[in-house]
């Protein structure tokens, strides 16, 4: 009753007219710019971090709780016209959704991926309200060395699912954490790697860094295709927008599987978007009557991963909310957001903070029905938006972008900031290095060395404590396994030149799912 009683007074202050028209503001702001071409969740939200530092810390979740649903529904625009996932997790979406839209069914694609990211990010909320109290009185029982231990587990698993050699992963992990190494020792009073500039005592920006690596990155990423690729010119969109009664049939049930698989393995501490999304696709591809239409436009392999998509991007708000750990890149994003306003999520949140909170989790629910409500109607004017030219799109990223940045610190120091880790993540994106581990290893780095310090403490500086705990070493072993299993069994197996199944492959043409951001 106590959750129902928190969630009533959420909704209360969720439903004032302030809180409702930044709800809906979110909601446009993520869809519009999540929709542009290569710009998926994480860049959406970094590229929007500076636009929330006007209202309250409230007010400003909430705004944030619609940008966050409304950048994952435009990616899912991006995969089904312009086969282009702005995101890995997107990449099963195209497989499908891409071949239906060159079929003439764009309209029952857009619709069955919204309609299943409604259902599942509905339900997923559901979830997040009853398991976030839960895992938040758990998590107040853990140790700095069971702490620590789950911190390297989402370094582990994101390091592992993201790049494609775990040791370019690794590089991408240790910068991000030598990054967070910068400023005042909060122990000792030392500065670290300041190199005597003033400006760098309180750390390095971590919003600059976020709107460098991802908008800035983006811009000059596209801007450097601009004379070797044309623009991918988005599908029509033939017919109206909506399902028949068949669709619906094939579609409920893969939403209700997606939502099963997302929501479980969003909410582990190392969880994600990526592996639920696979998952679904995999099974769907399976458990369906029509296995011939796979590859050609199987609306199940839209409504499936699409489901476990939304559902995994709701469950990442566990770990985040209780425990203060982000497992993906747009989860960072997030953490930021709430360290602007000088909030640590973690286990004493729900009673420190129980107004934000509620109101925040009210949000979501208010979110996902805005969203269902906005985005049906105004699928003709997305596809006019795909229609802009890149260099225009370029122009406007980099201008927005060092305008937020400048606006939100009033400095060039932090411009100069943004500039250098935009450089840094275009060249990134050209050699293959992963973005989302430098980022986790940037926000999370500072907690990390804390808990690990504290652990020592409580030890008496005795390093075994971290084999010692049963817990903890079960953990740190789960974490060896995730970095070490990918390379053994690339190793033991061979590949097949045909093993008479349909392999799941980034779509040729979708550079930016190699080295997008989870969620």
């Amino acid at each position: 009753m106590d959750v129902l009683s928190h969630l009533g007074d959420g909704f209360a202050n969720a439903f004032s007219p302030v809180h409702l028209l930044l709800a809906f503001a979110g909601c446009l702001l993520g869809s519009l710019v999540g929709v542009l071409p290569g710009l998926g969740p994480a860049t959406t939200v970094a590229l929007l971090l500076p636009v929330t530092y006007v209202v309250d810390p409230v007010g400003a979740l909430v705004l944030f709780a619609g940008i966050y649903y409304g950048g994952m529904y435009g990616g899912s625009t991006t995969a089904i016209l312009l086969n282009v996932p702005g995101e890995t997790a997107s990449v099963p979406t195209t497989l499908e959704g891409f071949p239906m839209a060159r079929a003439g069914r764009a309209g029952a694609a857009l619709a069955t991926a919204a309609i299943g990211s409604f259902v599942a990010g509905t339900i997923s909320t559901v979830g997040i309200t009853f398991a976030g109290p839960a895992f938040s009185a758990i998590a107040e029982h853990i140790q700095p060395a069971e702490y620590f231990a789950v911190m390297v587990l989402a370094f582990a698993t994101v390091t592992a699912v993201v790049a494609e050699a775990p040791l370019r992963g690794l590089c991408s992990l240790f910068l991000g954490l030598a990054i967070g190494l910068v400023g005042i020792d909060s122990l000792t009073g030392q500065a670290r790697y300041t190199f005597g500039i003033p400006e760098l005592f309180d750390g390095i920006a971590l919003v600059a860094v976020a709107v460098g690596l991802f908008a800035i990155a983006e811009a000059l990423y596209t801007a450097a295709r601009l004379r070797r690729a044309p623009d991918p010119e988005p599908l029509p969109l033939r017919g109206r927008v909506g399902m028949t009664r068949d669709d619906w049939r094939r579609s409920w049930k893969p939403w209700l599987r997606g939502t099963a698989l997302g929501l479980p393995i969003g909410a582990l501490p190392a969880g994600g978007a990526e592996i639920p999304t696979f998952l679904s696709y995999n099974l769907e591809r399976r458990l369906s009557k029509h296995k011939q239409q796979f590859g050609k436009g199987a609306i199940e392999g839209v409504a499936g991963p699409e489901a476990a998509n939304n559902a995994a991007f709701s469950g990442v708000l566990v770990p985040l909310l209780t425990l203060g750990i982000p497992t993906s890149a747009t989860a960072s994003m997030l953490l930021i957001a709430f360290q602007m306003y000088n909030v640590q999520p973690g286990p004493q949140l729900f009673e420190t903070q129980p107004t934000l909170v509620w109101t925040l989790i009210a949000s979501l629910y208010i979110g996902n029905v805005v969203l269902l409500a906005l985005n049906l109607p105004m699928i003709p004017l997305w596809v006019k938006i795909l229609k802009i030219e890149r260099p225009l799109l370029t122009a406007g990223i980099l201008l927005f972008a060092a305008l937020g940045v400048y606006a939100l610190s009033q400095n060039q120091f932090d411009l100069g900031i943004a500039l250098a880790f935009g450089i840094l993540g275009f060249l990134m994106r050209r050699t293959g290095y992963p973005v989302a581990p430098l980022v986790l290893g940037a926000v999370l780095g500072p907690l990390t060395e804390t808990q690990f310090r504290r652990a020592l403490t409580l030890a008496e500086g005795d390093w075994t404590v971290f084999v010692t705990r049963p817990l903890s070493a079960a953990i740190l072993a789960l974490a060896a396994l995730a970095l070490i299993g990918p390379l053994l069994i690339r190793l033991v197996r061979k590949p097949a030149p045909d093993d008479g199944e349909a392999d799941v492959t980034v779509p040729e043409g979708s550079h930016h799912a190699g080295n997008a951001a989870p969620r």
